[in-house]
């Protein structure tokens, strides 16, 4: 079953009568390593996206970059000099995003990452100027994660996140946010995404006694923190960053996960959405197909991130095919600059709105907050 988006059969529409083209895309993505949650379920969704659109054709080529910063260059290299892309989507890690810069750069090829974290794409300067973003920034899942400690009655916090661009870049959300909110920080605490062990931080954390303790990671690794508090007899809230927002997460989680909240994307639990969010008629033509084809068990924010990904390069092809040939430089130019024209365009992750000054394109829009109960994603009214 092949998923089209509204967006994509109204571009069919749009290339109707052009000339035969081919447009390739590369897709460098972390299938293994510490991050493979994120980039399989990426790989999947992307597995969806059609190979003809109207006349025409649409090539991806995908890598592995094992979670590592310098297979991502090596595969950003490869994608420009000897497949001569047209675009690149990923990687899914800041470090990784962050590491092809200089890449895409150079080679004036427009990228779209799925990193979370906000440096990858701010300030938008000569060299973010080609990279784009579909994961929402720290600061709008953070924001309603503060409204619901407050409302809970939270007065102070302990932190334990990723030693990265990730987890500092929440942990700075958190910073500026805390004083004005009322919330004290009594503990502060870093691990590492292949660390397999953090007994020695989360007994800190557990003598700081906080209200709540904030975890911020993806994948796998962000169940460390959980177990070892509940090993511990933590009694406070656990909350968690939108890293976490995957089945597989839950089934490595278990039961200590019961009564921890999360800020996620929406399209995670888009069946309980009011009909009048934006997101849930495009993901609810998405995700049926995706779990059709890979099972219910693999549902997860960053399969749909990935395809939006596809959607804003779909989306914007029929302005660039109107200036220039794909393959060459000046198509490469006319689709970065069409797709920083992108507005209002409706998709899983949110409502994307870029400009010249902000790639990351979303708003509180992109942003629910959810509890986990017995295996289930429950969404906060």
């Amino acid at each position: 079953m092949k998923f089209l988006s509204t967006v994509m059969l109204g571009s069919m529409m749009a290339f109707a009568g052009s000339a035969h083209a081919q447009v390739k895309i590369g897709i460098t993505l972390p299938i293994s390593g510490p991050a493979a949650t994120l980039g399989i379920g990426s790989r999947n969704a992307l597995s969806l996206a059609p190979t003809k659109v109207g006349d025409v054709d649409v090539q991806f080529i995908v890598l592995d970059d094992a979670t590592d910063t310098t297979r991502t260059v090596v595969n950003a290299r490869k994608f420009v000099d000897e497949e001569h892309v047209d675009a690149i989507i990923g990687s899914a890690t800041a470090q990784q995003c962050l590491a092809e810069l200089e890449v895409i750069a150079a080679a004036k090829t427009p990228a779209i990452c799925n990193s979370a974290t906000k440096s990858v794409t701010d300030p938008v300067d000569d060299k973010r100027r080609w990279i784009f973003k579909t994961a929402a920034n720290d600061a709008i899942m953070a924001g309603p994660l503060i409204k619901h400690m407050q409302s809970h009655g939270v007065k102070t916090i302990g932190f334990i996140g990723f030693d990265d661009a990730y987890g500092e870049g929440w942990l700075k959300e958190l910073n500026q946010r805390a004083s004005g909110e009322n919330l004290k920080i009594v503990d502060v605490e870093r691990y590492a995404r292949r660390d397999v062990d953090v007994t020695g931080q989360v007994l800190k954390l557990v003598s700081a006694n906080p209200d709540a303790v904030l975890i911020v990671g993806s994948g796998s690794p962000a169940t460390l923190p959980v177990l070892a508090l509940s090993q511990r007899g933590y009694k406070g809230t656990v909350y968690l960053s939108s890293g976490v927002a995957s089945m597989d997460f839950l089934r490595i989680g278990g039961r200590a996960l019961n009564g921890a909240v999360a800020g996620v994307g929406p399209n995670l639990v888009w069946e309980q959405l009011p009909d009048s969010n934006p997101t849930k008629a495009i993901t609810a033509k998405f995700m049926p197909a995706y779990e059709e084809k890979f099972g219910k068990e693999n549902r997860s924010n960053f399969a749909p991130q990935a395809y939006d990904a596809w959607i804003i390069i779909q989306n914007a092809l029929p302005a660039a095919m109107a200036k220039a040939k794909p393959g060459t430089e000046a198509f490469r130019v006319a689709l970065r600059d069409a797709i920083e024209a992108t507005h209002e365009l409706d998709a899983n992750s949110g409502v994307f709105n870029f400009s010249p000054t902000d790639h990351a394109g979303l708003d509180e829009r992109a942003a629910v907050v959810v509890r986990i109960d017995n295996g289930k994603w429950i969404l906060e009214k």
